[in-house]
């Protein structure tokens, strides 16, 4: 199965075009795409898009780290944006085929090889922290790369990850980490008071008392005041909001916005959603989009494209005459489609004014559901993964390996583990999906009886590859208890 990653470093390097482009030069490799490239002369900071195979985007992200470390001296750096390393940031995103947990497992080998490599310090933010401190990027860099300097030898939090307690004379520490895909976004005022930027930016981050998923902070940028942001969950916390209320804490001091920008790239969703938000269109939905139609439709007759193109090569494989991927996977898949439709009938009832006062349970319910769905995505795999593992430790009994009893049991136990989750997962999804049903447009009413109708299928099928693996399994008490919960789940359904 192909895999898609997204990879954005942010460099402390955006005056000089022949340096950002070197390091760029250094990142190309087959399989690896550069889809944006930002330079801030303000800042002095450029930020790289770059999508790939989750093998080949790792190697480009370190060979970066290292152009990065031979043509950047923090000793003489100067920008408005804080930095702590010549590489300040290389974060991972899940696009396709990959879940968060494989971002965390590629952002610890990269930490690892760029202090093998570049002898480059390394800490972990964000879903690759080992520590809560360590989640938020401005806990790690604060004092910059100076204070830093100045503390990482005799201060044991700022102990790297990866690496000596030391920084690299010129290119400082790098920060690795895996999340979501993050919008940064900056409003700029009609005033040079940076003072005032930086108010509304406190005003406004979910660090003091602000809007959920928004970091900020107030510069100073080609003369005027920046409130900058990172928006780290846009699906729950959307632009439009953001701005509106950067709008609202502006008026306070007497300014107002002037202009807006995006700093690399950001989700066509994320646009709708700003759209339906300024214009007001009565029940307007993505398929309302001319391209998002022409993309639907003519996909389908013309070539193999529109939302059959995504469906179809999963639905040939169950047809295929091989044993996986099979019921399994295909529970979980029911599963993510169920908690996919209950995400997307939640999310058009979200700010309507019908249903401003189920506010906080709309976003609740998207936010677990949008857990779910990754999660169970993932175990569509894990299934197949799980049921191969099985086919091998017969395989290996046969031929007469050691210890081989054992390696079955264990198989066996990991075969009843995933679905067993599937399971459990999809149960959640149904209890979601019928908690809406009095929150949400009552026009949608037959999405969350599908959703619900996908769930309990996603339950029936799993707990049946459940009792097919129990049947095999020696060990008898781990069988009990795991009877015991799938019990549980056939009462609920």
């Amino acid at each position: 199965m192909s895999t898609l990653v997204e990879c954005v470093p942010n460099f402390s390097e955006g005056r000089d075009r022949a340096k950002v482009d070197a390091i760029v030069a250094a990142m190309k490799m087959d399989g690896v795409y550069v889809l944006d490239r930002e330079m801030d002369a303000d800042h002095n900071r450029c930020v790289i898009t770059l999508a790939g195979e989750r093998e080949t985007i790792q190697e480009a992200a370190i060979r970066g780290v290292g152009k990065a470390a031979e043509l950047i001296d923090l000793c003489v750096h100067q920008g408005a944006h804080p930095r702590m390393g010549a590489a300040d940031v290389v974060p991972f995103i899940p696009i396709d085929g990959v879940t968060i947990e494989d971002c965390v497992a590629m952002a610890k080998h990269v930490g690892a090889e760029i202090w093998k490599r570049y002898q480059i310090p390394v800490y972990l933010y964000e879903a690759a922290a080992a520590t809560p401190e360590r989640q938020n990027l401005e806990n790690i860099r604060r004092g910059q790369f100076e204070g830093i300097r100045a503390e990482i030898a005799t201060n044991p939090a700022r102990k790297p990850d990866f690496g000596e307690a030391r920084v690299h004379p010129t290119a400082g520490a790098t920060v690795v980490g895996a999340r979501k895909f993050l919008i940064a976004y900056n409003v700029f005022l009609n005033t040079p008071d940076v003072e005032i930027a930086k108010k509304i930016a406190k005003a406004v981050r979910f660090s003091n008392g602000g809007m959920r998923f928004v970091k900020g902070a107030g510069f100073l940028v080609r003369g005027l005041a920046q409130v900058s942001m990172n928006l780290t969950d846009f699906e729950q916390t959307p632009v439009h909001r953001v701005f509106e209320m950067v709008k609202r804490e502006a008026e306070r001091y007497g300014v107002v916005p002037v202009s807006s920008e995006i700093v690399g790239l950001i989700p066509k969703k994320a646009l709708e959603q700003a759209a339906e938000w300024f214009l007001q269109v009565e029940n307007f939905d993505s398929s309302l989009i001319l391209e998002n139609r022409l993309s639907a439709v003519m996909g389908g007759k013309m070539a193999v494209g529109g939302l059959r193109a995504g469906v179809e090569p999963f639905v040939e494989q169950l047809a295929a005459p091989t044993p996986t991927p099979g019921g399994g996977s295909a529970s979980a898949a029911a599963g993510a489609m169920a908690a996919g439709l209950a995400t997307m009938v939640a999310s058009m009832s979200r700010g309507k004014k019908a249903y401003l006062q189920y506010e906080a349970e709309l976003s609740g319910a998207i936010g677990e559901l949008s857990t779910l769905r990754e999660e169970l995505k993932a175990a569509i795999d894990a299934d197949s993964t799980a049921y191969d593992a099985v086919v091998k430790a017969y395989k290996d009994a046969k031929a007469g390996g050691s210890g081989s009893e054992a390696q079955i049991d264990a198989a066996l136990k990991q075969a009843t583990n995933v679905p067993l989750s599937v399971a459990e997962k999809s149960n959640q999804v149904a209890r979601i999906a019928s908690a809406l049903e009095g929150i949400t447009n009552p026009n949608m009413k037959s999405d969350l009886t599908t959703a619900q109708a996908l769930a309990r299928a996603a339950i029936t099928g799993a707990l049946a590859n459940v009792e097919i693996n129990l049947a095999s399994l020696k060990d008898q008490s781990f069988a009990a208890e795991v009877r015991k919960r799938a019990e549980t789940l056939k009462m609920k359904t």
